[in-house]
């Protein structure tokens, strides 16, 4: 039995992003012991089949088709969950789109849709749920950022913005929501097998570059998964992986500057930003 289903028996929970990838794998997880899982997704096919695995892993599926970005919608979804399944333990706001490229050559039209979907999105999942949890006096909130928030590495500007807003969020939240028995777990991975780059607007190269860094990486979104639902489950606030991205979090706060310039040192080498 995993540690959130001995906190919260009731077992119900929210997660964005669910068709595919880290929402997928966190809804297999909670699936094994039985959770009502709210899944919302941008696409309705590839959310019906996740669906069906869920159920077949002993999981009850509530699905959702729904563009975080959208206010309305989310709000309409998070109040028809809410009615379903008479209350909320778990909210997973993990949706997210990557992109990239130079600052001033991303229109200012990208910047607006990456900014509604990562963060935008954070931002209503905890402004429709937060008040049923204050309610319960219980609850857990799981935010995916990135390490992009730690390195900000040049090209990426958009994405790097947006993840560090959600650690803002889940820092403020963790304070703010500490006395009503809401926990407030961030989590910040390095790049693992997804296709959060589905979606990117920033051209061919932005996007094999991003594919070829979670290609080369031996973390799984499985692993991913386990790992934040079992700090979660142990309250903490920030779930850095794997072992080298935890290094990076103590070089940007130990010497920031130096850190910064090993950082653009790699990028360069990565994925050359051609001159004017």
């Amino acid at each position: 039995m995993h540690t959130l289903t001995r906190k919260f028996p009731q077992k119900r929970a929210f997660i964005t992003g669910a068709a595919s990838g880290l929402g997928l794998a966190l809804c297999q997880e909670l699936a094994a012991d039985g959770w009502t899982i709210g899944m919302a997704d941008l696409q309705p096919e590839p959310l019906a089949k996740a669906a069906q695995l869920i159920q077949s892993q002993g999981g009850k599926p509530l699905t959702y088709v729904l563009d975080v970005s959208d206010k309305g919608a989310y709000a309409a979804v998070a109040k028809e969950f809410l009615a379903q399944a008479g209350g909320i333990d778990l909210l997973c706001n993990n949706a997210g789109v990557g992109d990239g490229g130079a600052f001033e050559a991303y229109g200012l039209e990208n910047w607006e849709w990456m900014v509604g979907i990562n963060q935008m999105g954070v931002v209503y999942g905890c402004h429709f749920f937060i008040p049923t949890m204050k309610t319960q006096r219980s609850g857990h909130i799981l935010n995916t950022a990135s390490c992009a928030a730690i390195a900000c590495a040049p090209g990426m500007a958009a994405y790097n913005t947006t993840k560090a807003a959600v650690v803002a969020i889940s820092e403020t939240l963790h304070s703010e929501l500490a006395g009503f028995g809401i926990g407030v777990t961030v989590l910040q991975p390095w790049f693992f097998k997804t296709n959060i780059a589905q979606y990117a607007r920033g051209g061919d190269t932005v996007k094999a570059h991003t594919e070829k860094m979670m290609n080369a990486s031996t973390m799984s979104a499985a692993e991913v998964a386990q790992t934040a639902l079992q700090k979660a489950a142990k309250g903490k606030l920030y779930v850095v992986l794997p072992r080298e991205a935890r290094r990076m979090w103590w070089m940007k706060r130990l010497a920031p500057t130096w850190f910064l310039g090993k950082v653009r040192q790699m990028a360069e080498r990565a994925m050359p930003i051609p001159p004017e």
